[in-house]
């Protein structure tokens, strides 16, 4: 039952009850959630706007009060995507007490056991999308390449605490072969989606790192 400040009752009004702030966050979180779980699996421009609301069971003009457009619905996801990346990137390769190629082949491990979690149909979303550029926006594209480079950021710290530490040589030039990483990674991760197996990201790795340590 609804009160004025005077403790006056309100009008009853029919229908539903209107939104709180809570409800309209986790529809919005929801939408959000959805569209990782489909987008990992299935490309942007090939899923359309309706099979993810159908999924999500959010009606499409609540999809329009938090998102004008499918595109920005897309960015949406890429940065709650980047926020949980580098999260995980971080926790693995930013781990003092582990030495610095140790994190490197955890946070590759723990990659390979997700997609064997998901019998390897769920692949990187940054990377998904990568393979779809001729359909994207250039802010699209320029968002796409913000996730990379931080991502290398992690990747490059990891590789200057292994230069340090003595275990990389000096000369290793640390800034390319994080960038390196990523460009060989992605690459295999779309091989692993493809044969259904893990080999792929186990053989990069290893050559990884045998081209770190030469």
């Amino acid at each position: 039952m609804l009160f004025t400040m005077n403790t006056v009752q309100a009008p009853v009004r029919r229908g539903r009850p209107p939104k709180t702030p809570r409800e309209n966050a986790d529809t919005k979180a929801h939408l959000i959630r959805v569209g990782l779980e489909t987008l990992t699996e299935f490309g942007f421009s090939a899923t359309g706007l309706d099979t993810i609301l159908k999924k999500a069971g959010v009606p499409k003009g609540s999809f329009y009060h938090y998102f004008k457009s499918k595109e920005v619905y897309g960015i949406a996801l890429v940065d709650a995507y980047d926020d949980y990346f580098i999260a995980k990137l971080s926790k693995y390769l930013s781990d003092e007490s582990t030495p610095p190629l140790e994190r490197l082949i955890n946070f590759t491990q723990s990659a390979i056991s997700g997609m064997q979690k998901y019998d390897f149909k769920r692949g990187c979303l940054v990377g998904n999308l990568n393979q779809e550029l001729n359909h994207l926006s250039d802010e699209f594209k320029v968002r796409l390449l913000q996730s990379y480079q931080a991502w290398q950021t992690q990747v490059e710290h990891c590789l200057n605490d292994a230069k340090q530490s003595g275990t990389i040589a000096n000369s290793v030039n640390t800034q390319l072969m994080s960038e390196y990483f990523w460009i060989g990674w992605e690459g295999a991760v779309m091989r692993a989606k493809l044969t259904q197996s893990s080999k792929p990201l186990t053989l990069y790795t290893e050559m990884y790192l045998r081209a770190l340590l030469t």
